[in-house]
């Protein structure tokens, strides 16, 4: 108990102490676990042997991050990935393979181990990039998603890999059994984060096409679970009126799947990003969610920290520049894979850097398949030391790599917030732009009245946030023809257009009253001259942000100081009917492109109007005295 107590108090200790400074000097929470792991097991000598069964445990937090990846991804949305699925993250799978392996063999190794390294070396951090993504908000732009692709991909490609490494055991014979299927060596055991290995297990033995029907059995299962099971058994929690009981049965979702999958021979975290996504529509999705993350974060920091801790301090020692070197050149191959297929695919410059940098490390699974082929006999143990510390310092430059994509990404001058719009798949009478202040209170009204809206904004951060309470909302520039024509231009009856960019809004009117002459559009202006520019533009009916809340302050103003409440809701009626004249008349006086304290006849014709509101708020006033007499 005490050697148990002393090794928790040296990991929370180093992650309390070592992330703050990180995050503080802008490296991001991943640098300081990683520097964390090597201050107190390589540098300190405080920790030792126990690493590598911690890393094993802390793997858990990729399957609950993958988990809560899904909860955040619709069906539909995984559908629509397909293309990238297979094409992009398929692609860099096969090529990285190819070009590690060739550079396995001009080295001197056989092409068996060589395809084995070349394998294993092709599979990108899911832990790291991913923690990343997020920490820096870059998870929606085009870049975050791409590099999502590829991820997910690769957690499906370790499936087939780990089925396909014994066919390179150079010792074994392949033996086929009756059935056709091939026969493993008794001896192969494989790393538990794989989910195959020694114990329990549903396909052990099996033919191929029974372990087919068992495997498809267990996805149905949790298929069908999600969508008739969650319901009743939350409300079955709910009864017990504890806090802890939703905690609880949150942890037994994602650790019963992970199980489940591990039976069938799946990747858990497999299993876990299915079950997410069969939830994504649940009303439950945000209770797990906050449930789940932090368990998530803790996790997946342990890990980082055994990743820098597990490192072969001696090994490294005895030469440092090799090896170093070959982590160097094996993210520079991949990078450069990486790069020529995000080109391939339409990644353009700020996004093509994202997903090139950020997956270019080895990965979390190379140590799995390392292990693995060490246990065939595929790759020799020495070379195997040796390759798991190549993975090792690729991961630990990862965060250097970001740093390098946020200081290329400045230079490259494009806007910080360009993102990938989303496929839009919905129509309605209205057209929402913009769902900042403004656009949120119309979008609120309409809809509670039984009419549907399709909103719209290129803000990322706006967008997250409506979703987060049930409010859905599309990702792109409302200015952009094609993506209100997906939102059904042609048949909506009102656009309301509250973009904070006054220049895009005018610039989205313009482009609207020439496709749609009858449509009726209600635009929010910042201001007086605004609201000329509106009208110019071709707006219907144009609302000053603050003009209402002002007149209402100005009205408890009034009430506060002597008159009723019917007195002051007169004097602001008066004034906002005086108001609406004006503007309508001092719209002959403006002229574009001079502000309007240069323009003389401008200027007369606001102060005879300002007189005219000053008479008519004192005729109120006479008449409210008449009426006391």
């Amino acid at each position: 108990m005490e050697t148990f107590l002393y090794q928790a108090s040296v990991y929370l200790a180093a992650a309390v102490i070592a992330v703050p400074i990180a995050a503080r000097l802008g490296l991001g929470s991943v640098l300081g676990y990683l520097a964390a792991g090597i201050i107190i097991g390589p540098v300190l000598g405080l920790v030792g042997s126990e690493t590598r069964d911690l890393q094993h445990f802390a793997e858990f937090g990729v399957v609950m991050m993958l988990f809560l990846i899904g909860l955040e991804l619709e069906p539909r949305a995984l559908w629509a990935m397909r293309h990238k699925l297979i094409g992009l993250g398929g692609l860099q799978v096969l090529l990285s393979t190819l070009a590690l392996m060739a550079a396995a063999m001009v080295a001197g190794e056989t092409w068996q181990v060589a395809l084995a390294i070349g394998l294993a070396l092709s599979l990108s951090s899911t832990a790291i990039v991913l923690q990343t993504l997020s920490e820096k908000g870059l998870m929606q732009t085009g870049g975050g998603r791409a590099s999502f692709s590829v991820l997910l991909t690769q957690d499906i490609a370790v499936i087939p890999i780990l089925a396909f490494l014994p066919l390179l055991a150079v010792k074994s014979v392949l033996q086929i059994n009756e059935d056709g299927s091939i026969k493993r060596a008794a001896s192969v055991v494989t790393d538990h984060a794989s989910g195959h290995g020694p114990g329990l297990s549903l396909v052990d033995g099996l033919p191929g096409w029974a372990v087919t029907l068992v495997t498809l059995g267990a996805i149905g299962m949790i298929v069908l679970a999600g969508i008739y099971l969650t319901r009743p058994v939350f409300r079955y929690i709910h009864a017990a009126n504890l806090r802890e009981m939703y905690t609880a049965l949150a942890l037994l979702i994602v650790v019963g799947i992970s199980f489940l999958m591990t039976l069938v021979g799946l990747s858990p975290a497999l299993g876990a990003f299915l079950a997410g996504v069969v939830l994504a529509n649940s009303e439950f999705r945000h209770e797990l969610e906050s449930d789940l993350t932090p368990f998530k974060g803790l996790l997946l920091g342990l890990f980082f920290i055994t990743v820098g801790a597990g490192i072969n301090y001696q090994l490294f020692l005895a030469d440092p520049g090799d090896l170093i070197g070959l982590a160097l050149l094996v993210i520079l191959a991949k990078g450069t894979i990486l790069y020529f297929v995000g080109r391939a695919f339409g990644l353009k410059r700020r996004n093509r850097w994202l997903f090139t940098l950020g997956l270019a490390q080895a990965g979390e699974f190379g140590f799995v398949l390392l292990s693995f082929s060490r246990q065939l006999d595929v790759i020799p143990p020495a070379l195997t030391e040796k390759l798991l510390l190549i993975v090792a310092l690729s991961m630990l430059i990862t965060p250097l790599l970001f740093i390098t994509y946020d200081i290329l990404s400045k230079r490259l001058g494009e806007a910080k917030t360009e993102q990938e719009p989303d496929e839009i798949d919905e129509e309605g009478p209205v057209i929402i732009a913009g769902i900042g202040r403004f656009g949120q209170i119309v979008n609120r009204l309409v809809s509670a009245s039984g009419i549907k809206t399709v909103v719209l904004d290129y803000d990322m951060k706006a967008i997250q946030l409506m979703r987060r309470y049930g409010v859905k909302g599309f990702l792109g520039d409302p200015t952009r023809p094609e993506l209100l024509k997906a939102a059904g231009l042609a048949k909506a009856r009102v656009l309301v257009v509250a973009l904070d960019d006054p220049k895009k809004t005018i610039q989205m009117i313009s482009q609207v009253r020439k496709v749609r002459p009858d449509l009726h559009i209600i635009a929010r202006a910042r201001d007086r001259t605004h609201v000329f520019e509106l009208y110019q533009a071709g707006a219907n009916d144009i609302v000053r942000e603050v003009f209402d809340s002002s007149l209402r302050a100005g009205r408890y103003v009034l009430e506060n100081i002597g008159l009723s409440e019917y007195e002051a809701a007169q004097a602001e009626q008066t004034f906002y009917a005086h108001d609406r004249m004006t503007v309508r008349d001092l719209a002959d006086y403006w002229k574009p492109g001079v502000p309007s304290s240069l323009n003389k006849a401008y200027i007369a014709r606001a102060r005879e109007l300002e007189k005219d509101l000053e008479t008519a708020l004192l005729e109120l006033a006479e008449l409210k005295d008449q009426k006391q007499v």
